[in-house]
């Protein structure tokens, strides 16, 4: 784990026992710092091994502690925690703000740090890969992968690659990321902001953080990233997904969102002194991410897609774009009640089968344009898809909805997927 002197002798309340809290209750025990920590969940509590004291933030004194520590997955808009805090005048912090903190006390490293609606799990994950692939060490970590301050600090010329939501960044007050990235800015999460500007902001916020001796990248294809990159004063690096002309060479990286998470790649990897040839092997060679775009196997010809971590029309859009002849899986609990998004792509879909709570509104939406089925649930949606999609075409799973009707989250929606195209390749005999 991570350990550090910043956290000796301070106290802090950490609120949520998840993996990033577990990993922070850790650090700031190791680092001697004086923790109290809470987890409405008693199998959470049980999980931390640390000698600390368990108590609800809420329901104690919090004047005099250096920050309270917790999950991006608490609304701060809501959460009565925030109110608490600002009367005590402590600050909410996340695992990231403790990582800046700890900063001076790692050898020698980078920091790329990467934001936006769409693409920076795989644009992160990326960058990561062409890093590694290399030969230079690298860590993956905040929204993707384990823990940040939960792994082993790199060695002297080390690159930590961070994931970045909103919500994080919100719970961000120093991080001055060596290279900062935007991949995009749509609508997203306004349940949480007071509008889209306020979201857009809180993107925004991570490169103010820099300081004017380091580098933004950000994607010019929308006009709010467009905005921010005007805002900038430091070293800025624009790209755009039109600047990738052929990624035949890249079988995991098709499609023209893709072409934009590759151009951002490209641009942190130059900026940190990669040569062309060491980039293009990375990007090659990237195997792609679980749930994104996903290539699951063919059977009878047909090729199943899992692209489930699709939870917005905007996401789908590109996934319709880069698959041709397509039976188009989707719904869940949708997040707006249109498909403008994927209607410039219509044509690439044969057919469109609708599953979950907002199935039969898709349906309605779709029927004007498209041949469509409402099939409920998953397996009976790739079963029908099967029976009518031809050799040459491809089974799309591609939600364009939230998973929480039927599933625990994205990727247990698209395990199911995965589980019924299985199936149906035990049955045809099919290959991975």
């Amino acid at each position: 784990m991570i350990v550090s002197d910043a956290f000796r002798g301070k106290r802090y309340a950490v609120l949520g026992l998840a993996r990033s809290g577990l990993a922070t209750v850790s650090t700031l025990v190791a680092s001697g710092a004086d923790v109290v920590a809470w987890d409405n969940r008693e199998d959470a509590r049980k999980a931390v091994s640390e000698e600390i004291t368990f108590a609800d933030p809420l329901e104690i004194e919090l004047t005099g502690f250096d920050g309270i520590v917790v999950s991006p997955g608490v609304p701060l808009n809501r959460h009565p925690i925030s109110d608490k805090a600002i009367n005590a005048h402590v600050p909410i912090i996340g695992d990231i703000e403790l990582f800046a903190q700890a900063r001076s006390s790692l050898p020698p490293h980078k920091v790329v740090a990467i934001t936006g609606t769409n693409g920076k799990s795989t644009t992160t994950a990326l960058i990561h890969h062409i890093i590694q692939s290399a030969g230079v060490p690298a860590m993956l970590g905040g929204n993707i992968g384990l823990p940040i301050l939960g792994q082993e600090a790199l060695p002297e010329g080390g690159v930590y690659v961070l994931e970045l939501s909103s919500f994080q960044i919100d719970l961000t007050h120093s991080l001055d990321a060596d290279i900062a990235v935007l991949t995009n800015i749509t609508p997203d999460h306004l349940d949480r902001y007071i509008d889209f500007a306020d979201y857009a902001s809180s993107k925004q916020r991570l490169f103010t953080m820099q300081h004017a001796n380091k580098v933004a990248v950000i994607a010019c294809d929308d006009d709010p990233s467009r905005m921010v990159a005007s805002r900038i004063s430091h070293r800025l690096m624009r790209v755009h997904a039109s600047d990738i002309t052929d990624q035949s060479r890249w079988p995991s990286l098709q499609g023209p969102h893709n072409a934009q998470n590759a151009a951002c790649a490209i641009a942190v990897c130059k900026a940190l002194g990669l040569d062309d040839a060491k980039i293009e092997r990375g990007l090659a060679s990237y195997p792609g991410l679980a749930h994104r775009m996903e290539r699951i196997g063919e059977a009878d010809g047909v090729l199943y897609v899992n692209d489930s971590k699709a939870t917005n029309p905007t996401s789908t859009a590109p996934a319709l774009a880069a698959f041709p002849n397509t039976h188009w899986i989707l719904g869940g609990q949708a997040k707006t009640d249109d498909l403008d998004a994927c209607l410039p792509f219509l044509a690439n879909v044969r057919a469109a089968y609708t599953i979950g709570q907002d199935g039969p509104m898709l349906a309605k939406v779709l029927a004007p344009h498209i041949a469509v089925t409402e099939c409920e649930t998953m397996d009976v949606a790739v079963t029908t898809a099967a029976q009518a999609a031809m050799p040459g075409e491809t089974v799309l799973l591609s939600p364009a909805c939230a998973s929480y009707d039927q599933f625990r989250d994205f990727e247990d929606r698209g395990d199911a997927f995965r589980r019924a195209v299985q199936a149906l390749q035990a049955h045809k005999g099919g290959k991975p």
